[in-house]
């Protein structure tokens, strides 16, 4: 697999087919462990996750996606655990994904395969140079409108990615930093929602970041999320339409989300938090897939 990202100047966006339902890529936990520490959340687990819990947990939330969406699903690869957090192996838009390149060894080895899937699958695929980390979803999230991207910034995505997916896409990007460890991806502290809300723990980000979303979601639009949500991560959310699927999260915040006539759907997802993930971190929204092309990676 190439490390250097395709020529993006003569790129010509292969058009998607009309679809009924948004489609999702998902990965079986049939490999999933916490091997290794590379976030604050897997300390002091490492193989404590049970693989019966999380493979029952993942069917859940696999079925519970299905009842609003379509699932591709990609094999588990040996060596490589975290697989299942699809939603770390790019970014894709109108037939294009840029590869991520992660920021710990441990991870590396998942490109290739991710690389594997998406080329065969008939997307364009462009990669960023190692030296530039980019952790593909889990660090950049489209506004439900679509007139921006929010990547984020800080312990796994550097601001040098931020060029390349304007780039790809000649879409704005907006940059957002990330202070809090625990809150190491921007999809575990920020959910832009349909009808023009935003989901979002302030206290992740700088004050510099607070004062772009501000800007951008009026006050209306906000749903403050506390720090007890927070690190249930409530912000890992999945919204479909007006259905959210997500973890475990207070009646409260519950109630505000249904209050927005949003549907919300809790699954328990406590083996992935072993991990440092939830819901949105086990999934990565694709356009539908009948796209073929003759570009060379």
């Amino acid at each position: 697999m190439s490390t250097q990202p395709v020529e993006l100047t003569n790129v010509i966006p292969p058009v998607a087919v009309a679809t009924a339902q948004p489609t999702y890529l998902m990965c079986a936990p049939k490999l999933y462990d916490v091997s290794y520490v590379i976030n604050p959340w897997m300390a002091g687990n490492i193989h404590a996750p049970s693989q019966t819990r999380a493979a029952q947990q993942w069917q859940n939330l696999y079925e519970a996606i299905t009842e609003v969406a379509d699932v591709e699903l990609v094999e588990p690869q040996t060596g490589s655990p975290d697989m299942v957090f699809t939603a770390n192996a790019g970014l894709e838009r109108n037939g294009i994904v840029v590869l991520s390149s992660f920021f710990h060894p441990e991870r590396q080895a998942e490109e290739q395969h991710f690389h594997r899937w998406f080329h065969d699958a008939g997307y364009i695929v462009l990669s960023i140079p190692r030296e530039t980390p980019f952790e593909g979803e889990g660090d950049a999230l489209f506004s439900t409108d679509g007139t921006r991207l929010w990547a984020g910034h800080g312990p796994r995505t550097a601001p040098t990615s931020h060029p390349y997916l304007r780039k790809a896409w000649h879409v704005e990007v907006v940059s957002l930093h990330l202070i809090d460890p625990r809150f190491y991806h921007l999809d575990t502290c920020f959910a832009p929602l349909q009808g023009g809300y935003i989901m979002y723990y302030p206290q992740a980000f700088d004050v510099t970041s607070c004062a772009k979303i501000e800007a951008f979601y009026p006050s209306s639009k906000r749903i403050i999320v506390n720090e007890a949500d927070a690190v249930r991560f409530a912000c890992n959310a999945i919204n479909i339409d007006r259905t959210i699927i997500l973890n475990d999260i207070s009646r409260e915040l519950s109630a505000q989300l249904e209050s927005r006539d949003f549907h919300v759907v809790q699954v328990t997802l406590s083996e992935f938090l072993k991990a440092g993930g939830a819901a949105k971190c086990l999934v990565m929204r694709l356009d539908p897939r009948p796209f073929q092309h003759s570009l060379t990676d």
